[in-house]
């Protein structure tokens, strides 16, 4: 009986000792996956950053600087929705820590492409700046946008979360109107090809979509319907 009890003994130390080294696996999953969101974000920012260097950002380099910068927030704040519908429709709970990041980057590259504007395209020229945001609907609707980012960059710590209460949570869906209005501020930047901007805003409106109680509980019953087919096999 003693080696019975000294044989599972052993079993048992090297199940525990199995799990020990299984257990910091996804962890470790989720420390790639940050680095590989931050390099990700970051990327943009040094290809520019290296254009300008080469000297390699086209005959009119404020402009360019301009349209990339914008179009990067734009990119990475449609990322940053999409991180809700990840994990409440497709259960990938890595996503919820993606969103914050994603969300600051977006807001770094729109601070970038606003100073582009202010400051390289027009000189921080008082008179200069309220024509340009007044006179072009364009200009007005994408600093609205911007101002609306701002408080939610602002808050987006977990000590704003605990002062806030619920109210952060009403305070950041500014994030869907900030969104759709950068879609708007798009569409009339571009005078020919609208094609781009379309599809971005048939992505934003895809997200908020996925927000509604109805679609969720539609994409979950599709979703609880595959997932139970090899188990019915």
């Amino acid at each position: 009986m003693g080696v019975v009890r000294t044989g599972s003994g052993a079993q048992a130390e090297a199940r525990n000792n199995s799990r020990a080294t299984v257990r910091p696996a996804p962890r470790r999953r989720e420390q790639v996956a940050q680095v590989i969101v931050h390099l990700i974000a970051l990327a943009p920012l040094a290809f520019l950053v290296l254009d300008g260097l080469r000297d390699n950002l086209t005959a009119n380099p404020i402009q360019t600087i301009t349209f990339r910068t914008g179009k990067f927030a734009l990119a990475l704040l449609v990322l940053s929705l999409a991180c809700t519908p990840l994990n409440t429709l497709f259960g990938v709970r890595m996503a919820l820590k993606w969103r914050r990041p994603l969300g600051l980057y977006a807001f770094m590259y729109a601070a970038l492409h606003f100073l582009t504007f202010t400051v390289l395209d027009y000189g921080l020229d008082p008179v200069l700046l309220r024509e340009a945001i007044f006179e072009k609907r364009y200009a007005l609707v994408g600093f609205t946008a911007f101002l609306l980012l701002i408080p939610l960059a602002i808050t987006s710590t977990r000590g704003w979360m605990k002062r806030l209460g619920k109210r952060w949570k009403r305070l950041h869906q500014l994030v869907y109107i900030a969104g759709l209005l950068v879609i708007v501020h798009y569409l009339w930047l571009v005078k020919a090809d609208r094609r781009e901007p379309l599809l971005w805003g048939a992505a934003i409106a895809l997200l908020l979509a996925l927000r509604l109680a109805p679609v969720r509980r539609a994409v979950a019953k599709v979703r609880g319907r595959v997932l139970a087919r090899p188990e019915a096999n």
